[in-house]
This record gives C-alpha cells, sequence and structure tokens, in this order.
C-alpha cells in the first residue's frame, strides 16, 4: 500500500521554519506594531503569544507573500488558528485607516484632475460562481475602483464588487461620478465609463476613423491617464492581491490595508 505525504493530516507536521527576508523597510514594520500597540491599549489586551512587533511582521509576510496560515504558523511558532486571527486583527487596524471617499477628495477642486479606474482582484472561485467571473479577465475575481492623482499616486481605493460588475456600475454605485461632479474635478477614464456625463473624460471610439483633432485628443489623453496604472501596479506587489484565496468578503479590507501600507508615512 502507497501512502501519500499530501494529506491533510499530515500537512503541517511536513511544515519545517526557515530564515526568511521580507522585501520590506523596517520602519514599516515598526509603523504597523505601533498601530497595534494603541489597538492593544484601547481594547485592555492581556499578554499574547506574540508582540506587536512580530505580529505586524506576520500579517506583512501574509500580505506580501501571500503564505497559507499554516506556513505563517509554523513560521512564527503559533497555531493556524491563531495565525488567521492575527492577520484578521491587523487588518483590520490596518483598514480603519484608509480615507473615504470624501475625505480622499479634500482639498481638490475646480481646476483639478484625477485619473479614474478599474481592476480585477483573481480569486479561486470556481466557474458556478457566475457574479464573481468577469467576461473582460476570462477569470474569477472582484473588481476594485481606484481615484489616483495625476502622477499615479492612489487616492483612494472602493469596497471590492463581484468581478462581473462594470466599471461604469461600480463608479456611479459607489458614488465616484457624483463625488467628482459636485466638486468640479475633471476625471480621465478610459472607454468603460463612456456614458458617466459629468466631469468625466473618456477616448472616442474608432479613433483612427476620427478627424485629427480627435486623434490627437486620445493620444493626449492616453499619456495623461497612463500614471494610473501605477496605481494597480503598488497595490499587486502584495502578492496576496495577485490571486485571492480568502473570502471574498474580505477582500475589500485587505485592499483597503494595502492603501494604507502605501500611504502611510512611517518615516515622520
Amino acid at each position: 500500500m502507497v501512502i501519500s505525504l499530501n494529506t491533510p493530516a499530515t500537512e503541517e507536521a511536513l511544515l519545517v521554519p526557515y530564515p526568511a527576508m521580507l522585501d520590506v523597510p523596517h520602519e514599516l514594520v515598526e509603523h504597523v506594531s505601533w498601530l497595534l500597540y494603541e489597538h492593544r491599549l484601547a481594547r485592555n489586551t492581556r499578554w499574547r503569544k506574540l508582540g506587536c512587533f512580530k505580529q505586524a511582521l506576520l500579517t506583512l509576510v501574509h500580505l506580501r507573500k501571500n503564505e497559507t496560515f499554516s506556513q505563517l504558523g509554523a513560521g512564527f511558532g503559533i497555531s493556524r488558528a491563531t495565525a488567521w486571527r492575527y492577520v484578521e486583527e491587523t487588518l483590520d487596524v490596518l483598514a480603519s485607516w484608509a480615507p473615504g471617499l470624501h475625505e480622499a477628495l479634500t482639498g481638490l477642486g475646480e481646476g483639478d484632475h484625477v485619473i479614474v479606474d478599474g481592476t480585477l482582484i483573481p480569486t479561486d472561485r470556481i466557474r458556478t460562481d457566475e457574479p464573481y467571473y468577469s467576461q473582460k479577465h476570462r477569470k474569477h475575481g472582484m473588481n476594485v475602483q481606484v481615484i489616483a492623482r495625476p502622477d499615479g499616486t492612489p487616492l483612494w481605493f472602493s469596497r471590492a464588487t463581484p468581478g462581473r460588475t462594470h466599471d461604469l456600475t461600480s463608479a456611479r454605485a459607489h458614488g465616484i461620478v457624483q463625488a467628482c461632479l459636485t466638486r468640479q474635478i475633471l476625471v480621465l477614464a478610459d472607454r468603460a465609463y463612456q456614458g458617466a456625463g459629468a466631469t468625466f473624460r473618456t477616448p472616442y471610439y474608432h479613433h483612427r476613423e476620427q478627424p485629427e483633432h480627435h486623434q490627437q485628443f486620445n493620444r493626449d489623453h492616453t499619456r495623461l491617464r497612463a500614471p494610473g496604472e501605477r496605481a494597480f501596479a503598488q497595490l499587486k506587489t502584495w502578492r496576496l492581491l495577485r490571486r485571492a484565496r480568502c473570502s471574498t468578503r474580505r477582500i475589500g479590507t485587505i485592499v483597503q490595508a494595502v492603501h494604507t501600507l502605501l500611504t502611510c508615512d512611517y518615516r515622520g
């Protein structure tokens, strides 16, 4: 009889901790640990298996390397359940520091412009989960909208909606269209947002068949909108968001947590 070693009963027994490096600044880990310290003080939390610094490091490893909770537990000398609980707590703390839509647009007004775009956070949903299947990307995932500065710096990330949700539908549902109209902020967006009206500017269709000034508009529009891709590139340097294995209800919290990590002033 041949017995496979890859069984649930032996999975954790086969995990061996080893030294590794994490490509984030030491100051960032310290910043997150201070947020956890304040959170523990507010809750009057008693002794924990891991201190604030190691709990912060545990969460950053999970986000950056997309390791499973079994692997995290083995590496930090705790159980899988404890690793999951610590990570969830840290994500909630970080997400609470992410700005809301109106807070993110504070200081912007008539004469300013932003870039709005959407991306898909891939998930491991199966084909029968139709609401999560994006025909555009040919994969399952969750739709996330971003508002970015002209240089690509993210100002705000939306909560996650099922992958088949159209970008324009998401922008309206999240209040992006109305918020930018109220402040008279010019918005540069791709063709998926055609019909948004208000202050949205999108490229012309069939630009090669359009007059020269329409073609020039499209070229200028593309050049100004291109830096917006940096926001999603920064977001997906955290490998967990390249293929999420968690509940779809937690992806929005993870995105907000990563936004806090991307924008926090830990050098101050």
